[in-house]
């Protein structure tokens, strides 16, 4: 049986598991109760009341944190020409298609690919070792555009994906414990307005059934959830 450190068992008796709080309260208490030696990751759980096993009640998309990550992201543009000098100048990592050559052979030094639609054809190949680590350029999150620019400002600036998972909850990071309460808390609530977008019509009674924010090594605080359902 797992059981938790002195340094986590201290952290938890500040937080009531019978208490809901209110959003601020919570993240509050999240850097409170943070003891770890490094930043840790401020990162939030929702569970929410669809089936994803039914392609109609699948909750994906993209939200771009307003006060950003914390974190830096090397991006990749798979582009050419005039594309190629907009990705370049919207500060893009690495540009151009002499990339995939590096990729086939077990490359992955980047954390975001953005390609232009004519390439993607040339991705197709390279789905076994993108796939796999979440790599793949999609419409779906914006990383398949001739809108190059934007792409790599939002991806630099603080855009992040979220996808539900097989229980049917959501997980993503929203910020650093070093941030402060005003900025984690408006990550979160541009997280939870695109999360309550992303309500699909398939989904029936409460959509959102718990939220809890918590950094990487303290105890969950969970949070009202009265203002999304």
């Amino acid at each position: 049986m797992h059981t938790h450190g002195k340094k986590f068992r201290s952290a938890a008796t500040k937080v009531d598991r019978a208490v809901h709080y209110q959003a601020r309260q919570a993240l509050e208490l999240v850097k409170g109760t943070a003891f770890a030696k490094f930043d840790e990751t401020v990162d939030i759980a929702v569970r929410l009341g669809v089936d994803p096993k039914h392609s109609d009640q699948l909750v994906r998309g993209t939200v771009v944190l307003p006060a950003g990550t914390g974190k830096t992201f090397r991006v990749l543009v798979i582009a050419d020409g005039d594309k190629a000098k907009e990705a370049e100048a919207a500060g893009a990592d690495f540009v151009g298609t002499e990339y995939l050559a590096k990729i086939k052979e077990g490359w992955t030094d980047f954390d975001v690919m953005i390609a232009t639609p004519d390439k993607m054809g040339q991705l197709g190949p390279l789905g076994r070792v993108l796939g796999p680590r979440g790599l793949m350029p999609n419409p779906k999150a914006g990383t398949v555009t001739f809108d190059v620019g934007r792409a790599v400002r939002e991806s630099k600036g603080g855009k992040i994906e979220f996808r539900v998972d097989k229980a049917g909850t959501v997980h993503a990071a929203i910020g650093k414990v070093s941030f402060t309460v005003e900025a984690l808390e408006k990550n979160f609530s541009a997280f939870m307005d695109q999360i309550v977008r992303q309500r699909p019509s398939a989904a029936k009674g409460v959509y959102v059934k718990t939220v809890a924010v918590s950094s990487t090594m303290g105890p969950g605080v969970r949070v009202d959830t009265n203002p999304y359902r």
